[in-house]
């Protein structure tokens, strides 16, 4: 967990303006509704974690600019992918909804970790391993038994069809809970530079 004033940066996908996504959540915070110890995710803040950067304080302004050139051209060629939310994964720290298939978001964290290494030299880091791609609906602030927990949400919610589409640059200021989040730029699926687009691709 990092200190107040420390960030780290992330590739993330956001779900902010994604209603699927807010129905199926709405869901599980309305059946964990109660249960204390949990800080349940804002919708705002909403994410599927791809790879993790680097620390701010390790990354130059430059890189980041190299890092979002460097991911819109590699996803560019990455097709829009649909994933389907449901399964509820249980973790000592958190919950979350386990995006399936996980290998058919493999070209978006492969294009994720290339961007990363070209733009930084750095390889990033899996935010899980294996990665397993989620969306995580609370965090855990206390320790407590699992069974109450499991008895309310349950182990699988109404299957969600979710198209992915853009993935998001963002840095996380200090520790998780304080959802001091700044996203820093969007990158698009299948979308073309300027450049290619006047040269009629």
């Amino acid at each position: 967990m990092l200190p107040p004033g420390k960030g780290r940066i992330y590739w993330h996908v956001l779900f902010r303006d994604n209603p699927q996504v807010r129905v199926i959540v709405s869901e599980a915070h309305r059946r964990l509704a109660g249960i204390d110890g949990l800080d349940l995710v804002p919708y705002e803040w909403l994410h599927l974690t791809t790879l993790v950067v680097g620390l701010t304080d390790e990354i130059t302004d430059g890189q980041l600019t190299s890092l979002v050139a460097e991911a819109r051209k590699l996803l560019a060629d990455v097709q829009p992918v649909t994933v389907t939310l449901g399964h509820v994964l249980y973790h000592p720290e958190a919950i979350a909804l386990e995006a399936r298939p996980a290998e058919a978001l493999a070209p978006m964290l492969d294009a994720a970790r290339s961007a990363t290494r070209n733009a930084t030299g750095r390889d990033g880091a899996l935010g899980t391993d294996p990665w397993t791609p989620h969306v995580t609906i609370a965090y855990s602030s206390a320790e407590q038994p699992a069974a109450p927990v499991i008895a309310a949400l349950g182990r699988h919610l109404p299957d969600c069809k979710v198209t992915i589409d853009r993935m998001s640059l963002v840095v996380q200021d200090g520790p998780e809970y304080l959802w001091a989040w700044r996203p820093l730029a969007e990158v698009l699926f299948d979308s073309p530079s300027p450049q290619d687009r006047t040269r009629g691709r």
